[in-house]
């Protein structure tokens, strides 16, 4: 983690103490012409003008339900603390008019977003012209490019950033007479041995959320294994894809895994009981620390025990960025960068970080993640910085932007469940993702 921090660190970390007091001073005029005499009332000096209220910020938000508190907290703070500028969560979206000051988008929304013209202002940009420090990280090769343009300069803010990781629900793991602190779950050959005990005490050993991300994107760039050519063509329907696939396949038939159609269903089937171990983003352990009698534990991704040199590093996505819209004026853009800059400071991405899963933004989160001063509060943070940083990213580790968009995400959890349906066989499904993803998409 030192060395990460280091690598990525070369950055100096600037906290913001204090606000920039901003004073008008007003000149009075004095008479060009001594000679000339001017009525009393033209005398009279101009009353001062009244001083404008706080700048008026506002921000559109499509976060989950379960992470609106956290940020609805995080504005009351800033407008508790802040008199030059005020920001209020509004339901006007950026399809407007005229559009909120910023946008919290999730994936789906994002692509609309960034289609046709160019509706954002880069947030580096931003920031170097409100002439307030931007105290991110550069994001490494594992992390999402979405918010990156060309140089590394930040576009946006990926406030809501997650890996996957394995949960498991250590009273079911009693249950079955296995370790429920530390369970030996590194390959996925030991979570086979594990499922097989899991029977005896669960309908629904294993349930995953977002299938194609996890079984196709992750396990490709934790195992070091390409899923594109040199060509940027999607190659991911070879021997090492089939034959895990294949093995994927097998264990939906002997019951040992279960897919659902959406996050929020898999997620519930965990928290409820009804599912003991569930492989999804690293976020959802804010949601698992709140539910009264799940006694939840956080693990590493398995990694696939015959490649050579796994594991190596999994993927940062973002399922929420923070985009400020072009066309504003420069005291609002000074405000909304005085809002980011807030967000980042130490405190507030400690609380972040606690309150929403999310991967911190800046070094102050990473070294908070590490702490033991907040006990298991951020485990997943730690489990999942663990796996970003395992080995340095390799060009078969890295983000792939083309396969990162939610289209291709689509077709490729399409044809996987054509595999859980057994409809069609796992070599048959990748080849039609690969066809259908070359082709622009269709059928």
């Amino acid at each position: 983690m030192n060395t990460f921090i280091q690598g990525i660190g070369r950055r100096r970390l600037v906290c913001a103490i204090g606000a920039v007091m901003l004073a008008a001073l007003a000149m009075p005029a004095t008479a060009q012409n001594a000679k000339a005499t001017a009525p009393a009332a033209a005398q009279k000096a101009k009353a001062p003008a009244q001083p404008a209220g706080p700048v008026q910020i506002e921000l559109f938000q499509q976060l989950p339900p379960s992470r609106v508190k956290a940020l609805q907290e995080l504005v009351e703070r800033f407008n508790a603390q802040s008199t030059a500028s005020q920001v209020t969560l509004v339901d006007t979206g950026w399809q407007a008019a005229k559009p909120p000051h910023m946008v919290i988008l999730n994936s789906t929304d994002e692509e609309a977003f960034l289609s046709g013209k160019v509706r954002y202002k880069p947030v580096s940009t931003l920031m170097k012209e409100s002439g307030v420090a931007l105290q991110t990280v550069k994001l490494p090769a594992m992390v999402t490019r979405k918010p990156v343009n060309a140089n590394g300069q930040l576009l946006a803010l990926p406030v809501g950033m997650n890996t996957p990781v394995l949960y498991f629900n250590r009273a079911a793991f009693k249950r079955a007479g296995l370790n429920a602190e530390a369970p030996s779950v590194t390959t996925w050959s030991d979570l086979q041995n594990v499922l097989n005990k899991l029977t005896t005490v669960s309908k629904c050993p294993l349930t995953i959320v977002e299938p194609a991300q996890v079984l196709i994107e992750n396990v490709s760039a934790w195992d070091n294994v390409p899923i594109l050519s040199g060509s940027k063509q999607p190659i991911f329907n070879g021997l090492f894809h089939v034959k895990y696939i294949s093995q994927m396949a097998s264990w939906s038939r002997a019951g040992l895994l279960k897919i659902f159609q959406t996050r929020a269903e898999t997620e519930e089937r965990f928290t409820k009981g009804e599912c003991t171990v569930l492989i999804g983003p690293s976020d959802a352990w804010a949601d698992f620390r709140q539910q009264n009698g799940l006694d939840a534990g956080v693990a590493r991704l398995p990694y696939i025990d015959e490649a050579p040199g796994a594991p190596q590093n999994t993927l940062a996505v973002s399922n929420a960025s923070l985009w400020a819209t072009v066309g504003q004026k420069a005291a609002e853009y000074k405000a909304v960068a005085n809002f980011i800059n807030f967000w980042l400071q130490p405190e507030n991405q400690i609380i972040w970080q606690r309150d929403t899963g999310y991967l911190p933004l800046n070094k102050a989160g990473f070294f908070a993640s590490e702490s033991t001063l907040l006990g298991d509060s951020l485990e997943n943070i730690r489990i999942a910085i663990g796996q970003l940083v395992n080995k340095p990213a390799t060009s078969h580790s890295a983000i792939q932007p083309s396969i990162e968009r939610e289209a291709a995400r689509r077709i490729m959890d399409e044809e996987l469940a054509e595999v859980w349906a057994d409809r069609k066989s796992a070599k048959a499904a990748l080849d039609s993702a690969v066809m259908r993803l070359s082709t622009g998409g269709k059928k």
